[in-house]
């Protein structure tokens, strides 16, 4: 069995999400010590900008007629697709940046999505078990003053939930800039529970993730 795992932290050393991560990953791997993990680290090793336009385009135009940039980039896409497909379960660490999605995964995203078995007519991933972990300096919940500010995650559950139609579970801690900005100090109890709170539900839906098997549509 093998787990899937993208990490997007451009702060690997202190990454919260990461953190996360690493819990729901050990409790994949002590229900599953054969098992291997397969690791792609979007801040050490980015995907080329350059490459989703190529991929995209090379889809109107004959293969044989394609440029070499083209080619390298549809077999990236290919082999971005491979890595979701051969494995039995997903695990996304992907923190909120500047109000939106990671620039990383998107570019990630959107290159993986050219590959026509998981491109918007495709289906190999339905069903398949998968973890998203996100992070929040802020708190945007309902009620807050910057509630409706987080939008990355809606984007996200609509990416992985909808249209790729994974089992997903979502693990979110707020605050985590808590400790950090010292404009948020009379947080810190408020952000304590929270990630708690989130560490918890890591290792709940780690557990659930390593005892559940994705079916291919």
């Amino acid at each position: 069995m093998t787990l899937f795992r993208l990490d997007a932290s451009i702060m690997p050393a202190t990454s919260a999400s990461r953190a996360l991560a690493d819990i729901v990953e050990a409790e994949w791997t002590a229900a599953h010590p054969d098992s291997s993990v397969t690791r792609r680290d979007l801040a050490a090793d980015p995907i080329p900008a350059t490459a989703w336009p190529a991929a995209a385009t090379a889809g109107f135009v004959a293969p044989e007629q394609r440029s070499a940039e083209q080619n390298e980039a549809r077999a990236l896409a290919a082999t971005l697709a491979d890595e979701l497909i051969d494995a039995e379960a997903l695990l996304f660490a992907v923190p909120l940046y500047n109000f939106g999605v990671s620039q990383h995964f998107k570019t990630w995203f959107d290159l993986a999505y050219t590959d026509p078995r998981i491109d918007p007519s495709g289906t190999a991933l339905k069903g398949k078990p998968a973890t998203l972990v996100t992070v929040l300096g802020g708190n945007y919940a309902p009620g807050t003053p910057r509630d409706g500010w987080d939008h990355s995650t809606a984007w996200l559950r609509r990416v992985l939930e909808d249209v790729w139609g994974l089992d997903l579970r979502v693990v979110q801690r707020p605050f985590t800039l808590v400790g950090v900005n010292p404009a948020l100090d009379a947080f810190t109890d408020m952000a304590l529970e929270l990630k708690e709170n989130a560490e918890q539900k890591a290792r709940t839906y780690g557990q659930e993730l390593a005892a559940t098997r994705g079916e291919v549509a």
